[in-house]
């Protein structure tokens, strides 16, 4: 029998990056519209990566086959 190849979900694909460490960075919410209620502090937080741990990694992971 023949070994299945596992297909990357796009669209997390899109949404996630994996690190050289296997660590995943995601964006952050919240940072795309309506932005001129929100204070420029908050605003700069928003624009840097965040990193995903724990349980959430493992699942990502598991749709992002390398």
């Amino acid at each position: 029998m023949a070994k299945v190849k596992l297909k990357t979900k796009k669209s997390a694909a899109k949404r996630f990056k994996i690190t050289g460490t296997g660590k995943v960075k995601r964006r952050h919410a919240c940072a795309s519209h309506l932005l001129s209620k929100k204070t420029s502090k908050r605003k700069r937080r928003l624009r840097k990566a965040a990193l995903i741990t724990g349980g959430e990694r493992k699942c990502i992971l598991k749709i992002l086959p390398l």
